[in-house]
């Protein structure tokens, strides 16, 4: 499709006053517009001519907007369609971008919230085939996006949470960590509607569960022993905004039970309150454990499950895309250079080892391996030298492990295996118990639970940034 068509929309909608005003806005923004009064119409229009954009109603006489949908996913694949109407939901919203809208829009909506969707930097024009792998510019690729990919699957993912971005609809994003959920919640926020408004994150596996109710809810004064003063509760402070529970799967069942009531009823009960107070919040949810299997366990409640799971996306692990590992290294070296000094490009050796190991930690421990690596290269080439003994084969390497290596030999038990891997982790990164735990792929608790376990009070090292 050319940069002509790419510019050119069809607007279908049966309401002649609501046509005629969405033609006149977008013309004003350079746009060439056609209007159908039906879906009958507009696809009588296609047969004749390719267009960049189709933005049409859901509910039309003879032909709706879905039947629409379908007839152009096979008679003009490259157009880009978008759905408005008066009655929209959540549900509906979702099942339109899983049949291939790129939004979906409800009545009345702002002329800015349709610039958000047709301008062309989030997503590529039609036709340059970013989403559908067929070649020409990707806009994830680009420095100045938050994320960065060169892989299929991921800029699959990536456009579908442009699309949903601008709904109300709840998002859980399942990964390993260190993969990037909570960079990319941040990018659902700025994306949305509610962009300008709170984003307000909240760690789920930071907090012992008894300070966690009170940390998302609030308090009244004097609930409790300490209570000196109203505190305002997490939910409260994201009010008209986005809420992010990172890693919700660490939340213990009573409070799971008190979070679906808020998604239900939109409104949440301070720690000693005697009324309950709304609140307006988006909710994101990010999570490193499979909570399919969480349910399955007994550990996580199935309804709160689908309440999350209105929109699941799950990002792959960084040993899945290691065609990113050169874009992405590159990232992380120029962010080096503008934060801290010069420093020369990477040789291609290097780039070859960054490619053979397997990445535990995913894109977080890349960051960390990079940005020590260009503070030991000083100002010159990033060698091989400089990250090789950064990349652990006994934590993360492909190379199978010698006779002193960890744990894998026969005739060692699972829990020995682990206790070694563990306290060599931590040893390598001199006692910090965020890092380390990043490195293993697990939370801060966890490696407290897991040390407790082995006898270690952890007492020498330090908790580090979560």
């Amino acid at each position: 499709m050319s940069p002509q068509e790419a510019g050119s929309v069809l607007v279908v909608d049966d309401e002649p006053e609501m046509a005629i005003a969405l033609r006149e806005t977008l013309r004003r923004d350079g746009y060439r517009v056609s209007l159908a009064q039906n879906g009958q119409e507009a696809i009588e229009k296609i047969s004749r001519e390719d267009y960049g954009w189709v933005i049409s109603d859901v509910r039309m006489p003879s032909v709706d907007g879905w039947e629409l949908l379908s007839r152009l996913k096979e008679k003009s694949p490259l157009t880009r369609v978008i759905f408005m109407t008066a009655y929209g939901t959540v549900p509906q919203a979702v099942e339109a971008m899983k049949q291939g809208a790129v939004n979906f829009l409800t009545k009345p909506f702002k002329a800015e919230d349709l610039r958000k969707i047709l301008d062309p930097s989030p997503l590529c024009p039609p036709g340059e085939g970013s989403l559908s792998g067929t070649g020409g510019r990707n806009p994830w690729e680009n420095v100045s996006r938050p994320i960065k990919t060169r892989n299929p699957a991921m800029i699959r993912i990536l456009g579908m949470i442009d699309a949903v971005a601008s709904t109300p609809a709840t998002i859980l994003i399942e990964g390993e960590s260190g993969t990037g959920k909570e960079l990319l919640a941040r990018y659902l926020h700025e994306r949305s509607t509610r962009a300008h408004r709170p984003f307000v994150a909240v760690n789920c596996a930071a907090l012992p569960d008894n300070l966690l109710e009170s940390e998302l809810f609030g308090y009244e004064k004097g609930a409790f022993s300490g209570a000196m003063a109203r505190k305002v509760g997490k939910f409260e402070m994201a009010h008209t905004g986005t809420l992010l529970l990172d890693e919700i799967g660490e939340m213990e069942l009573g409070l799971q039970a008190k979070l679906l009531r808020v998604i239900q009823e939109r409104e949440i009960d301070r720690v000693g309150g005697t009324r309950p107070v709304p609140v307006d919040i988006r909710i994101i949810a990010t999570t490193n454990r499979n909570l399919k299997e969480e349910v399955r366990a007994g550990r996580f409640r199935e309804d709160l499950y689908y309440r999350l799971r209105v929109f699941p996306v799950t990002l792959l692990p960084l040993r899945e895309r290691m065609e990113d590992i050169p874009l992405l290294a590159e990232r992380f070296r120029q962010a080096f250079e503008r934060e801290h000094m010069a420093v020369g490009p990477f040789a291609p050796e290097t780039l070859d080892l960054l490619g053979r190991h397997n990445w535990p930690g995913n894109v977080r421990e890349l960051e960390n391996v990079v940005t020590r690596a260009a503070f030991l290269a000083e100002g010159r080439m990033i060698l091989p030298v400089h990250v090789a003994d950064l990349l652990d084969p006994e934590v993360g390497g492909r190379e199978e492990d010698s006779e002193g290596g960890v744990g894998i030999r026969p005739g060692r038990s699972v829990w020995e295996v682990e206790r070694e891997l563990i306290l060599r982790t931590l040893s390598s990164c001199e006692g910090n118990k965020a890092q380390s735990a990043r490195l293993l792929g697990i939370n801060v608790r966890t490696l407290r639970n897991k040390l407790a376990e082995y006898g270690i009070s952890g007492e020498g090292g330090t908790e580090g940034a979560e």
